[in-house]
């Protein structure tokens, strides 16, 4: 008689009692308990890897579909966001009042070029290495349109709003409504204005971003104009974020797919002609599966300013460098607390309750204000900027949250 097929890594036979799952790479059976899938978490796993096939073939990959709110342009608007929050992706394919305005399909990387010129400096990413290096756009483009390329390179950071081509794009108005550079960042700032409205990605097929947070946990809007690109999302949850830290900070950082870390690592594909707007502090990656040309930008906004703060945090803590951080980061906080100081006061004289997400934002702030000014004093780095009294604005803020707490009572 022949002996009972054996299945799983404990190599057990098949026990009626206990539930299973196959691995689509090898099609062999695994039991839930041995692989630490619960069964009611495999109906959301899209493609399930085993442990032997996720070293060769990467993590399993929950669809998409679970997290990502499909609107068309004219729904994605400020009002709506408000009311129901931005914590998850947003798919838009049907672009009409969205209000992003962008060259045809038919824009080259030639085209770029014309209009930013072949001598700019721009930033790259080795693929291979996951590290950075500068060339000049006539050099990356040339790259580019040869169809023998030695090496994998990725752009990802040429920000063009102080060239020509700055004219051929018009963001969101969703993103430039809430952008805290557009409402609070003043003419006469000593600062210089930070510029993260509008970058142009070009990437080559299987250019690959490792995970991250965009900076500052701004929100980022991308386009993709031709060709496709797949993202990894990542839910910033408490365990995320912290696994995420850790990873980060890890000597083995490149050598780990961090989509295994966590439970759940959602796949997206945005092809040609589709808008994703990803909100504050999501964990992604991003392959670029044909050559592509994309569009995107970033913002910071008042519906997660917690959120956006904690990752500010993060990057101090894991010494970003200065490159791959929101520029003059904690000059514009100052900017925005001072404004939503005045519209509490214009709130409670109206007798108008604030939204809760604004209440919970301004007692975020508050905290962060107060840290950065006692750092003040054993490290000067000071963003304050000059016509803001920092003491006195934190205990205006503080008094209005003190306000809405006796009312509430």
């Amino acid at each position: 008689m022949a002996a009972a097929p054996l299945y799983c890594v404990c190599r057990q036979p098949y026990d009626v009692s206990r539930f299973m799952i196959e691995c689509d790479i090898c099609k062999d059976w695994f039991h839930g308990s041995c692989v630490q899938v619960e069964e009611h978490h495999a109906v959301d796993i899209d493609v399930y890897h085993c442990p032997n096939c996720d070293v060769k073939h990467g993590p399993s990959l929950s669809d998409a579909e679970d997290i990502l709110i499909r609107m068309k342009g004219e729904q994605v608007t400020t009002r709506f966001l408000e009311r129901h929050g931005f914590n998850y992706p947003i798919a838009v394919t049907e672009m009409e009042g969205l209000g992003l305005k962008l060259p045809p399909s038919t824009f080259s990387i030639r085209d770029v070029e014309q209009y930013v010129g072949g001598d700019k400096v721009i930033d790259v990413i080795d693929v291979a290495r996951q590290a950075d290096s500068k060339m000049k756009l006539g050099a990356f483009v040339k790259y580019f349109t040869n169809p023998h390329r030695p090496k994998v390179l990725n752009l990802i950071s040429l920000e063009f709003s102080d060239t020509k081509m700055a004219e051929l794009v018009e963001v969101p108005i969703v993103a430039q409504k809430m952008s805290w550079v557009e409402n609070y960042w003043p003419d006469d700032s000593f600062f210089p204005k930070p510029f993260v409205q509008k970058y142009c990605l070009m990437g080559v097929k299987d250019s690959y971003t490792d995970f991250h947070i965009d900076f500052g946990g701004t929100s980022v809007w991308y386009h993709v104009l031709w060709g496709e690109k797949i993202f990894y999302l990542i839910e910033p949850t408490s365990t995320n974020l912290a696994l995420y830290e850790a990873w980060s900070s890890s000597p083995n950082q490149s050598e780990v797919f961090f989509g295994d870390k966590v439970e759940k690592c959602y796949k997206c594909v945005v092809s040609q002609g589709t808008t994703l707007l990803i909100p504050t502090g999501w964990i992604h990656g991003v392959l670029t599966s044909q050559d592509c040309m994309a569009f995107g930008g970033n913002f910071l906004h008042n519906l997660n300013i917690g959120m956006q703060l904690r990752c500010y945090e993060m990057e101090r803590r894991l010494k970003t460098p200065d490159l791959f951080k929101f520029p003059y980061f904690e000059a514009i906080c100052w900017y925005v607390a001072k404004n939503l100081l005045e519209m509490l006061k214009e709130l409670r004289e109206d007798n108008c309750p604030p939204p809760t997400y604004l209440v919970d934002g301004v007692k975020a702030l508050i905290s962060a204000l107060k840290t950065w000014l006692k750092r003040e004093a054993t490290q000067p780095t000071s963003e304050v900027p000059d016509h803001i009294r920092p003491n006195h604005l934190i205990k205006e803020l503080t008094k209005e949250i003190r306000y809405l707490e006796v009312r509430k009572r």
